[in-house]
């Protein structure tokens, strides 16, 4: 009796088992103009302006952990990650939709705590909470939560337009919500073991909302077009800086040199590594969950990009021949590796 193949999904990672699933994927409507692949999906029916839509399930054990993540903070990040997707295509999200799979443990007073934080990043950002399911679950908490944004179609962006010689930017700093989930994780080891310590979060306050309350960086795209900036790629820092980084070079066909020094880290970031015997660095390349945005740049637009807050020139993008590589501070070149959070392992 022959044996029937096995392949572990693990083997394949998140990307690789998406590639698998949908490489033969044919469109059929006209109003799919950009299906699986990006961050988020672009259909277009009517006018100038086109529909983003976009998807993230969040599962309990795998995402989040209720020990130490407050339910109201845990609703405004499950929107405020999808809102990111919408701002990585260069587009304004408007809607969502909200699915929940409940365990029995959950009262009335926790889903409306839940909520209530969902709420507060739609008030934020403007976005309207349309719809959505509810059902119950034998393993925990689920949230599937879909978003629509719109853009108009000259200025949509892909992962797939960066070309040689453009500049390589990226928002805010990196590495900060890895480093607060190691923190978090530290005092639910030791609030696990004897006696009755408390946790010991002085300090580290930024680090902790970067894990627990990320906000999306619709106020970048809103600067880059008021400065008359369109970026050539861009996506969002969901699995760390180096993953981004590969995608963007895969699917525009280029490589990359990116400079050690011009990684933007918090001061509070460096401390709490050095705390943890961590290295900065490492947290910035592959620590994931920022939601900042990771975006190219024409050369001709360094002196507008240049003079913009909080955002900053980390590299180039190079020809495909030259592969993807980070300079160190000494001037050597490593090759780029994905080693950030695969939630298939």
């Amino acid at each position: 009796m022959q044996e029937t193949q096995r392949t572990e999904i693990s083997t394949l990672g998140e990307f690789g088992l998406i590639d698998k699933l949908t490489e033969n994927l044919e469109n059929r409507n006209a109003s799919t103009r950009k299906a699986v692949g990006d961050d988020a999906a672009v259909l277009h029916y009517d006018g100038t302006t086109e529909l983003l839509v976009t998807t993230d399930m969040l599962m309990e054990g795998i995402h989040f952990d209720l020990t130490y993540t407050p339910l109201k903070h845990l609703g405004y990040k499950a929107v405020a990650v999808n809102l990111s997707d919408i701002c990585a295509m260069n587009g304004t999200p408007r809607q969502v939709t909200v699915s929940l799979a409940l365990s029995k443990r959950f009262s009335l007073e926790d889903i409306e705590a839940l909520y209530a934080g969902m709420r507060l990043c739609c008030e934020r950002y403007g976005v309207d909470i349309v719809g959505g399911d509810t059902t119950s679950s034998l393993t925990g908490l689920a949230i599937s939560i879909t978003c629509l944004g719109e853009a108009p179609a000259d200025r949509i962006v892909y992962r797939s337009g960066a070309r040689p010689t453009d500049l390589v930017c990226v928002s805010g700093d990196l590495g900060a919500a890895y480093a607060g989930l190691q923190i978090l994780e530290r005092e639910k080891r030791v609030f696990s073991g004897d006696g009755a310590p408390q946790p010991d979060f002085a300090g580290k306050e930024y680090i902790l909302e970067r894990q627990l309350k990320p906000e999306p960086r619709a106020d970048i795209v809103r600067r880059l077009a008021e400065a008359g900036i369109r970026p050539t790629a861009m996506m969002d820092i969901s699995d760390g800086l180096s993953s981004e980084l590969l995608h963007i070079c895969k699917q525009s066909g280029a490589g990359c040199r990116v400079y050690e020094e011009r990684i933007p880290i918090d001061y509070q970031t460096s401390l709490v590594c050095e705390e943890l015997n961590l290295s900065p660095l490492t947290c910035a390349l592959n620590g994931g969950e920022d939601y900042e945005l990771l975006f190219t740049v024409p050369l001709a637009d360094h002196e507008k990009v240049a003079a913009l807050q909080d955002i900053h020139l980390i590299g180039h993008i190079t020809e495909p021949s030259l592969g993807a590589a980070l300079v160190s501070t000494d001037g050597q070149e490593f090759p780029l590796k994905a080693q950030g959070w695969n939630p298939l392992l």
